[in-house]
């Protein structure tokens, strides 16, 4: 059982494919760089390195953890004549 629990911890601590959007442009270093190797880089921080990144990936930004320095670039928020954020309009050719 103590196995089960600790398996499920380091799990929980990872980044996951599904936590990175797909939406977001994200450069370690300068360069662009997968889901897989972010995965893989990701492993080696510790929580609140990990829960700092996925703020930032929410919302954006330049910063670093530990040697990389990431600067992450979200799509702009469309907002229409109310002032309110609205949804970009899918056309029938995407």
């Amino acid at each position: 059982m103590i196995g089960w629990i600790t398996i499920f911890q380091i799990k929980n601590n990872m980044l996951s494919k599904q936590s990175i959007r797909g939406n977001v442009q994200i450069l370690a270093n300068g360069e662009s760089i997968s889901k897989d190797e972010l995965i893989s880089m990701s492993e080696g921080w510790s929580e609140k390195e990990e829960n700092f990144f996925r703020k930032m990936v929410k919302q954006g930004g330049v910063f670093k953890i530990g040697n990389t320095k990431f600067n992450i670039v979200t799509p702009e928020k469309v907002y229409n004549n109310k002032g309110d954020i609205s949804l970009p309009l899918k056309s029938d050719e995407e």
